[in-house]
């Protein structure tokens, strides 16, 4: 796939395809994120969570919700003319590691691990620039990724963050997504999201944002007898941005409850009970620049008056045992 392409495709429906990654799969997610509508990593690819983030972006601007893009819909994503492309020098930092050897699949396995950092250079640039690893790897054919001073290219989701404050956060519970609105109740974000468990379903009702965290720690209570974790002792797992619940925690005003990132990046960016488990692609995702889209965008500080997370039929789950460094575990 070659940057070229990229910056001058248009999505149709025979341009866009949910089987592979196309030219304007890629630009159509760059100007969704851009436009702080999320699609979730950026793969390339029609599926599920960018044409949720296409029909959120529709009624954001208050035309008819639909898979197609529209030449209305085109018009204002496409007046950002931007290239969606840019070339990237790695950087030493992107190097430095360390990385983890194997990411256990186990959470019992994570416990003793200092930090649960990237497993590889390719997979820090990749989250840094909400791309998938694949992504990457086709914009870079023989590219050394693990090379400081390789130029290499990624695309521009823009690191602008959004000027408008969010009064409430929507979790719809049934169709697994994250709105933001501002005080006038218009649509100004969007995330995908994974929301509560089999074993610890979300509830529903109203609560408030208490409390922003990066770089959470995640503890274990055996209590909560989650599938595939056998351990019958408490446990806690380091932060890192393969940690559980990702690299951001929004604590809710229900004990145990709360909007986190996800490792998961493929499947969500969020988690409401909390990705890290909410799993949300607040993009997302469990990426920084996720996490960051959602805590700048509320623009929410201990003086201001915290958003409304409001959950008719929205998400939340319960997280076992979360705590941040600055706030004491919850129970």
């Amino acid at each position: 796939m070659k940057a070229a392409a990229i910056d001058t495709a248009e999505p149709s429906r025979k341009t866009l395809s949910s089987e592979k990654p196309t030219p304007a799969g890629v630009r159509l997610q760059v100007l969704l994120d851009r436009a702080h509508f999320s699609p979730g990593e950026v793969d390339g690819r029609f599926g599920e969570n960018a044409k949720k983030a296409l029909c959120a972006y529709e009624e954001a601007q208050q035309l008819p919700a639909s898979d197609d893009v529209s030449p209305e819909v085109w018009g204002k994503l496409a007046a950002d003319g931007r290239p969606v492309t840019m070339n990237y020098t790695i950087a030493d930092q992107d190097v430095a590691g360390p990385f983890l050897k194997k990411l256990p699949t186990k959470m019992e396995d994570m416990k003793d691990i200092p930090k649960l950092s990237y497993a590889s250079p390719r997979e820090g640039l990749a989250e840094k620039f909400h791309m998938s690893e694949d992504l990457l790897s086709a914009l870079n054919p023989g590219r050394n990724l693990d090379r400081a001073g390789e130029s290499i290219v990624v695309i521009d989701t823009g690191t602008e963050q959004s000027s408008e404050k969010a009064a409430k956060v929507e979790v719809d519970k049934s169709r697994q997504t994250v709105k933001l609105f501002d005080k006038s109740n218009a649509l100004i974000g969007f995330y995908p999201a994974t929301i509560g468990s089999e074993e610890k379903p979300s509830p529903s009702g109203t609560l408030k944002v208490t409390e922003i965290d990066g770089n959470p720690i995640y503890r274990y209570n055996p209590a909560y007898h989650f599938k595939g974790v056998h351990s019958r002792k408490p446990f806690v797992i380091k932060p890192g941005p393969n940690n559980p619940v990702g690299s951001m925690w929004i604590n809710l005003s229900a004990d145990g409850y709360g909007i986190h990132g996800t490792p998961c990046r493929k499947t969500a960016g969020f988690s409401v009970y909390l990705h890290y488990k909410v799993r949300s692609d607040f993009d997302g995702w469990r990426s920084e620049r996720d996490s960051n889209s959602w805590y700048a965008g509320w623009q929410w500080r201990s003086n201001q008056s915290p958003p409304i997370v409001s959950a008719k039929r929205e998400f939340f789950g319960k997280q076992p045992e979360t705590f941040r460094h600055s706030a004491p575990k919850i129970a």
